[in-house]
C-alpha cells in the first residue's frame, strides 16, 4: 500500500479544543522522491521505490550509486518500495510529502523495535514465576518444565524460552492521525509506534 518513509522524533501530548489530552508520537515524514516506478508490463507488478534523506555520493557503494544514476536520481540514504493497489498515476521523479495523509485517517506504521538483549521468560513472555514463600527452593524466575519424560521426549517447536528480545520488525495497524503540519512535514499519531528516537519508520495508508 502506498506510504512514506519517515523518522520517529519522540512522544508528547496533544490537547484538543475541549482540553482532552491524547498521548501522541511525533513523526517527521518525507519528503520522499520517487526514484523508480515499477509497472506490470515491465516488472510484473505496480510499485514505487521511494528515497528519503539525501546523502553524498562518496558514502554509497558503487552498486547503489549506479542504481541512482540509472534512474537519473540524487542519491538517498534510505530506499523503500511500496506496492500500488491504487494511485497508479504516480510517475518517476515525483515528490511525495506528508500532505498525502489527512487528519483522523487510519494509518499503518512499521519500524524496528528497541533491542532488549537476552531476556528471561518473565520479561520476554510475561511468565508469572514460581512461588516465593513457604520454604520454596525453586528457581523463582525460571522457565519450569519444558517437555515430556517419555513421549515424544523432546522439546516442542515454538516453546517459549529465554532468548533475544526486541530488535525485530514490528507493524502496528489502525493508528489514528491526530494532526499534520504539512509545512514542517510533521505528523502526530495517537499512541506509540515501534522504534527508538530517530529510528526509521514506514507510514502507509491502512486498508
Amino acid at each position: 500500500m502506498i506510504g512514506l518513509i519517515g523518522k520517529k522524533i519522540g512522544m508528547t501530548q496533544h490537547f484538543d479544543e475541549d482540553g482532552k489530552v491524547t498521548p501522541v508520537t511525533v513523526l517527521k515524514v518525507g519528503p520522499c522522491k520517487v526514484v523508480q516506478r515499477k509497472t506490470v508490463a515491465k516488472d510484473g507488478y505496480d510499485a514505487i521505490q521511494l528515497g528519503f534523506e539525501e546523502i553524498e555520493e562518496r558514502k554509497l557503494t558503487k552498486p547503489k550509486l549506479g542504481h541512482f544514476k540509472k534512474y537519473e536520481s540524487k542519491p538517498y540514504r534510505h530506499l523503500r518500495e511500496f506496492t500500488l493497489e491504487f494511485y497508479r498515476d504516480i510517475d518517476q521523479g515525483e515528490d511525495l510529502d506528508v500532505s498525502m495523509f489527512v487528519e483522523n485517517e487510519l494509518v499503518k506504521v512499521t519500524g524496528t523495535s528497541k533491542g532488549k538483549g537476552f531476556a528471561g521468560v518473565m520479561k520476554r513472555h510475561n511468565f508469572r514465576g514460581s512461588v516465593a514463600s513457604h520454604g520454596s527452593h525453586e528457581s523463582f524466575r525460571g522457565t519450569g518444565s519444558i517437555g515430556q519424560s517419555a513421549t515424544p521426549a523432546r522439546v516442542m517447536k515454538g516453546k517459549k524460552m529465554p532468548g533475544q528480545m526486541g530488535n525485530e520488525r514490528v507493524t502496528v495497524s489502525n493508528l489514528r492521525v491526530i494532526s499534520i503540519d504539512a509545512e514542517k512535514g510533521i505528523m502526530l499519531i495517537k499512541g506509540a509506534v515501534p522504534g527508538h528516537r530517530n529510528s526509521i519508520v514506514y507510514v502507509s495508508k491502512s486498508l
